[in-house]
């Protein structure tokens, strides 16, 4: 008889849990979902448990959230059935009942993300094409050609021509009404930011507007660019303009919503760079909120730009997030367990074994190779001679007995500082594997296959231990 599972959930989860379950096919049980009544699943206790959960009701095993941290004894002596903690992400619940599930499919969007060259009127056509070709290959759908104050742009118009004989979209971003219509002549896709007073550019010469206030923060004025823009037929996407933080940044998120309000069917567009450029912060978290709340807000067009060394990736940053936040969405789910590009510095589970596991796997060993892993406690090293824990892995050298080995030291130390780096981030480390970085340092095949052989050749040397 197939066994009857019972999974007890909450509001935000129960959407993504049907889901995962459902893409399991023709499974060897039988399962039933109660939504316990509260918001998120692992805030149930013991009491709303016991008091909401109606027998009788069929079930073999009652399978909780891992976050659960009521007693499950009493539940199980209270109810006559075994209940047991499941993953702590509902991604996992697949392998936790001993199946792959359904991969998750980040293959789709609804974002298009303009890139902008900032200084492309300084860049010869050859550094534009190079510069723009990269920018497509990290995910951008629009090269927007940002064009300087007070300075000259005189192959402009060559520039949009070639990118567009290259298949690309362009966009022109310019305050210069001029190069706006040099840009428009020859081609251009979109032009960056027409108002009210400007708005016939677009009519002129059917180009897509991006249109804003002509005043800062004047919703007023973007409606009647709208109407312009509606009234002549004109497609268009409107930008109340995102602040920077201190400079009226709370108070434009609030445009925003209230754009959203006024036109619930328009075509809008978010410029991120005043966030990522303009905070001392690490791009990717600020790059998720920022598309979650385009997310919401069905925002389906993001301007990034990179100027400070610290967003150097924020195309591919804002592609994963894009992609991330659409399979959330569609999901009616949280944007967890979907995707682990933004989570750069930290790995929401940093240790895959625990001290005991480690104690355990190393008193077991007989051979002279070195196994090094990570734990709540520090970095581990052990092999048949013994087991040494640090959270300096300066203080391991001296017992490891290889100072007469420059090859196995030369490993030794380059794996022991990577997993130094992992346990003080909280990353997850795996000996003889690159770090992942996720959108921030995406991984080579080639950097994985040398490491890899590397680590094998070191480690299989008949003198490699003391």
């Amino acid at each position: 008889m197939a066994e009857r599972l019972l999974f007890l959930t909450g509001h935000l989860a129960r959407s993504r849990l049907e889901r995962v379950l459902a893409d399991l096919g023709e499974t060897t049980f039988s399962y039933e979902i109660v939504d316990i009544g509260v918001k998120v699943a692992a805030l149930m206790t013991e009491e709303i448990i016991s008091r909401r959960l109606k027998p009788p009701f069929t079930a073999d095993r009652v399978i909780l959230p891992g976050r659960y941290r009521g007693d499950l004894a009493r539940l199980s002596d209270r109810f006559g059935v075994a209940f047991v903690r499941g993953p702590d992400e509902v991604a996992d619940l697949p392998a936790f009942l001993g199946r792959s599930g359904r991969p998750v499919d980040l293959s789709r969007h609804d974002m298009r993300i303009f890139a902008e060259i900032v200084d492309a009127s300084a860049l010869g056509i050859e550094a534009l094409v190079r510069r723009a070709m990269t920018l497509s290959a990290a995910g951008a759908d629009v090269i927007d050609l940002g064009c300087l104050p007070e300075t000259p742009f005189p192959h402009l118009a060559e520039a949009v021509r070639s990118l567009k004989a290259l298949g690309l979209k362009v966009s022109v971003d310019s305050a210069n009404i001029k190069e706006l219509e040099v840009g428009a002549a020859a081609g251009a896709d979109y032009l960056l930011s027409l108002t009210e007073e400007t708005v016939w550019l677009a009519e002129k010469y059917r180009a897509t507007p991006i249109l804003i206030p002509a005043a800062a923060g004047d919703l007023d004025s973007l409606g009647r660019a709208i109407s312009a823009a509606q009234t002549a037929g004109v497609s268009f996407i409107a930008d109340p303009v995102l602040d920077p933080i201190h400079f009226g940044f709370a108070a434009s998120i609030g445009r925003f919503i209230e754009a959203r309000k006024r036109w619930p069917d328009i075509a809008m567009m978010m410029g991120t760079g005043n966030l990522t450029e303009l905070t001392d912060a690490d791009s990717s978290g600020v790059t998720a909120v920022l598309a979650g709340l385009c997310s919401e807000l069905s925002i389906q067009n993001v301007l990034v730009v990179n100027v400070s060394p610290h967003t150097v990736r924020t195309v591919e940053e804002h592609d994963r997030a894009r992609r991330m936040m659409f399979a959330a969405k569609e999901d009616h789910a949280l944007p967890r367990g979907y995707d682990a590009g933004l989570l750069q510095v930290h790995d929401r589970k940093p240790y895959p074994h625990s001290i005991q596991d480690i104690d355990t796997l190393a008193a077991d060993v007989r051979d002279a190779n070195f196994r090094i892993m990570t734990a709540p406690d520090g970095v581990h090293v052990f092999n048949g001679k013994g087991h040494r824990t640090a959270q300096d892995v300066f203080e391991l050298f001296p017992g490891l007995g290889v100072e007469a080995d420059g090859a196995h030291a030369f490993y030794l130390g380059a794996e022991l500082t990577k997993a130094e780096i992992a346990w003080k981030l909280g990353k997850r480390y795996a000996q003889d594997e690159p770090l992942a970085w996720g959108a921030a340092a995406p991984e080579k095949q080639e950097d994985r296959t040398r490491l890899a052989e590397a680590g094998h050749t070191l480690r299989t040397k008949k003198d490699v231990a003391p």
